[in-house]
């Protein structure tokens, strides 16, 4: 049968990694020919409770040090509105890097390469890295994920496969980030498959993956343990079904099992150390708390408007911005189709509209009424940096309030990241 073991970080995080690792074999085994160790994190953002542990990572790179591994490169691209370079110095992902002698590499400041997904049918761009490490010299690499255990307002759980949307150019990422971002995602897993998963289970997030600061004691759980397997979709599954939820309710991991990716059948799949999961398993919900400012309209279309993309992206940062940045302003968000006629004529500026299908009803319209400087635009299915810019506008929040570090610092991680060739996809407000 296909194992999936749980081992709990109260014996202290080297010894459960170290137990986790030598339960599939040991690392000296799971070397491929290089001895190099290419591993993925979550690491889309700085904010507290959002990405991996460097903890974790950092005894998981301690790990194969001692298996005998010639380098260990940790890799991400964050998400978008953000840069690798600046989430690894907050984070403490780069302070773990010097003290273990692990590579950080920045995704975003690599070169592009397409790769196309045939059941989306659309290309993708990849980082050439990517494409030379974990597809072109596969079977020489050994290639693990860990991300973090969390539920998503976009796609119910991001685990293991969801983790490998940070294998993706940002502004890739904005296409087809709506009903078919799960296609999206099972066409990834088809191309590109971890030898191994660790999910960090030190916290959980409930209600989604980005929870403000101000919500955090309903929306992070400390259970304390680590979920690994070298089946990704098996570990997803059990991640999942740890969470609270089932098969039927993660499409990106249904797709996955129906195009037989691993192992999805839970009565075929041996939860290793089980009372670990039977004693801390829980009940969660992928939906936000809606915490929205009351002096903000929310205007949804009656069609494609889609959770997937304009309409959970935009409310999640909504309510982030307003919960832990203290953003206040009165204004109207447009998002999907079929929007009321009553709605667009009775709008009074600003507003901000969320994606192609509500830019092309209404943006016309409402620029000649209410004038253009007083519309902003969210262009594509999940542009978050152009999200994050026009509702700081109407918000009131300057971009500089948003990073926990001296201005300078982040201006000289920029100017950097920029030298190295970033194609991070930041709001113009706070580009070079």
């Amino acid at each position: 049968m296909t194992k999936v073991r749980f081992e709990d970080t109260g014996q202290g995080l080297d010894a459960a990694v170290t137990a986790m690792f030598e339960a599939f074999g040991g690392g000296k085994a799971m070397l491929k020919p290089s001895r190099d160790v290419f591993i993925k994190v979550n690491g889309i953002d700085f904010k507290p409770h959002v990405f991996t542990s460097p903890e974790v990572v950092g005894a998981a790179v301690r790990y194969f040090r001692r298996q005998g591994a010639r380098n260990v490169y940790v890799i991400e691209n964050s998400t978008q509105g953000n840069f690798t370079r600046l989430v690894y110095e907050i984070c403490g992902m780069k302070k773990m890097c010097e003290e273990t002698g692990a590579i950080p590499v920045y995704l975003d400041e690599t070169a592009e390469i397409p790769m196309f997904l045939p059941r989306l049918e659309a290309f993708i761009q990849i980082p050439d890295f990517v494409h030379e490490h974990l597809i072109r010299k596969r079977s020489d690499n050994l290639y693990i994920s860990i991300p973090k255990l969390k539920s998503h307002s976009m796609t119910t759980v991001t685990l293991g496969i969801k983790n490998q949307f940070g294998l993706v150019h940002q502004k890739s990422r904005i296409a087809d980030h709506n009903f078919k971002l799960h296609q999206k995602l099972a066409d990834i897993y088809a191309n590109i498959r971890p030898d191994f998963t660790l999910i960090d289970g030190i916290e959980a997030t409930n209600y989604g993956h980005y929870p403000a600061l101000a919500l955090k004691d309903q929306c992070v759980v400390p259970l304390n343990v680590l979920i690994g397997g070298d089946d990704p979709l098996a570990v997803d599954i059990v991640g999942s079904k740890f969470l609270g939820f089932d098969l039927k309710e993660v499409e990106h991991l249904k797709l996955a099992a129906k195009y037989g990716l691993g192992e999805s059948r839970i009565s075929k799949i041996e939860i290793v150390n089980k009372a670990l999961f039977d004693e801390r398993r829980q009940s969660f919900s992928w939906n936000l708390l809606e915490k929205f400012p009351p002096e903000v309209k929310i205007v949804r279309g009656k069609t494609m408007c889609c959770t997937e993309g304009c309409k959970r992206n935009t409310e999640a940062l909504l309510e982030v911005l307003s919960q832990d940045f203290k953003g206040k302003g009165s204004f109207t968000i447009f998002m999907g189709k079929g929007i009321d006629r009553a709605d667009i004529e009775g709008a009074n500026a600003p507003v901000h509209i969320a994606g192609d299908c509500a830019i092309g009803e209404c943006y016309q319209e409402l620029c000649k009424r209410l004038g253009r400087s007083k519309v902003t635009t969210s262009p594509g299915c999940n542009n978050l940096a152009a999200n994050l810019d026009g509702m700081m506008k109407w918000l009131h929040i300057t971009p500089l309030k948003l990073v926990p570090v001296n201005p300078i610092k982040s201006l000289k991680l920029l100017i950097l990241a920029k030298l190295h060739g970033t194609k991070a996809n930041i709001p113009p407000v706070i580009k070079i």
